[in-house]
């Protein structure tokens, strides 16, 4: 009988750049699905005012003094926005799972990225309201939850995205 123990030591792995892309793609998308419901159900505000807010990095804060109704053209800039921010954030996640090896289990990868998620909540929301202020009245634990949520799923999701992988490659 072997034991085999998961030795979380700096490595020279590489992530699953693929499965890192995605993952953090579509645990932005149920994010930004978590977060437009969080908003109408706790603060009881239109759902459509997080949408507004992501789009005003790109189409400035104007948008912001506009009513938070359906708009097709600020929802489509959102989920731009949205998307290569979820890509970026599933690379950077890849790229500190793999060469510790979180991901030699699902827990341990859920957790790393909850941790992930609460880093990015503290950037976004404390740090990158420099350039984008608007976000600092969205602070709140709604936020952190959501935050610590997208991480968790997204370090699940590059789990199960790389199990994928590694079954395809398995001779």
């Amino acid at each position: 009988m072997e034991l085999h123990l998961s030795s979380h030591r700096y490595t020279h792995r590489s992530p699953d750049w693929a499965a890192a892309a995605v993952a953090g793609f579509v645990a932005c998308a149920f994010f930004s699905a978590v977060e437009m419901l969080m908003v109408l159900l706790v603060s009881g505000q239109s759902p459509w005012v997080p949408p507004r807010m992501v789009a005003a990095i790109v189409l400035g804060p104007g948008i912001l003094s506009q009513p938070a109704t359906f708009d097709v053209s600020i929802v489509a800039m959102a989920l731009m926005v949205h998307a290569a921010i979820g890509v970026v954030l599933g690379v950077v996640l890849g790229a500190i799972i793999a060469p510790f090896r979180l991901d030699s289990d699902v827990v341990t990868v859920s957790i790393a990225g909850g941790v992930f998620g609460l880093i990015v909540y503290v950037v976004n929301f404390y740090v990158m309201t420099q350039m984008f202020p608007w976000f600092m009245e969205s602070r709140g634990w709604t936020m952190v939850a959501g935050h610590v949520i997208f991480g968790a799923f997204a370090g699940y999701m590059y789990w199960v995205l790389r199990q994928m992988d590694d079954d395809k490659s398995a001779p």
